[in-house]
């Protein structure tokens, strides 16, 4: 029988690095724009600014997201490593084991007792790894799809504020790229959201709401030291 249910949890890997490059994106190239011109800075050195925070940005997400997905990676290597030696050493503890768990999720001790039976006959490592250790398919560490993910939308959510600054006013500048970015964090909110079957409203509130505190504040200490200078 086909099992015809699609489910979201299948988008975690992927989703969770591109919305986090995407709004980082957009929040810091945003904010380094806006601050930049707050200190009165000239349209060529803000677009060099801009630019090398992109190429930055990208890098450090890409680097960031590798070795941490990787760490992840490592402990789920480690950790079936070392189930896979227990069910070598004591199989017979790893069924009482895997049935206890079946217990504890309401089943009688004759059944789970023998659903550990025949899930282990088939695959003890995979029923063990799921059902003991919480890792799945659809969960485990993917540390390449997470960096590139993490970089090319990073990359793609820090042009959008760049494509504003080259082509609006000098004087219309802080407010366009400041107005538009918004709108693009609440656009990426919402897409995310809809991605992950999660309320709309709530993540298009929370990536503008920090994206604008973001962009306040950098624009604050642009004027300060604009001023200063």
């Amino acid at each position: 029988m086909r099992h015809l249910e699609r489910h979201r949890t299948q988008h975690i890997g992927w989703l969770r690095a591109a919305v986090l490059g995407a709004n980082d994106g957009i929040v810091s190239t945003a904010s380094l724009v806006v601050g930049v011109a707050a200190a009165h800075a000239a349209r060529g050195d803000l677009l060099t600014a801009g630019v090398a925070g992109l190429v930055a940005g990208a890098m450090s997400m890409a680097a960031g997201e590798y070795v941490s997905v990787s760490s992840q990676a490592d402990t789920e290597k480690a950790d079936l490593g070392r189930e896979r030696q227990e069910l070598a050493a004591d199989s017979v503890h790893e069924h009482e084991e895997l049935a206890g768990i079946y217990v504890a999720r309401g089943l009688d001790p004759a059944l789970a007792k023998q659903v550990a039976i025949q899930l282990m006959a088939k695959d003890a490592l995979g029923a063990h790894a799921r059902d003991e250790l919480g890792i799945s398919e659809i969960t485990t560490a993917r540390p390449v799809q997470a960096a590139l993910a993490s970089a090319a939308t990073f990359a793609v959510g820090a042009a959008l504020p760049l494509v504003i600054a080259f082509f609006v006013p000098e004087g219309a500048l802080i407010p366009a790229v400041a107005g538009t970015s918004l709108v693009f964090l609440a656009g990426l909110g919402a897409l995310s959201a809809k991605t992950g079957g999660a309320p709309i409203l709530r993540a298009t509130w929370r990536v503008t709401f920090w994206g604008a505190l973001a962009m306040a504040l950098t624009a604050g200490v642009g004027a300060l030291f604009g001023t200063v200078a």
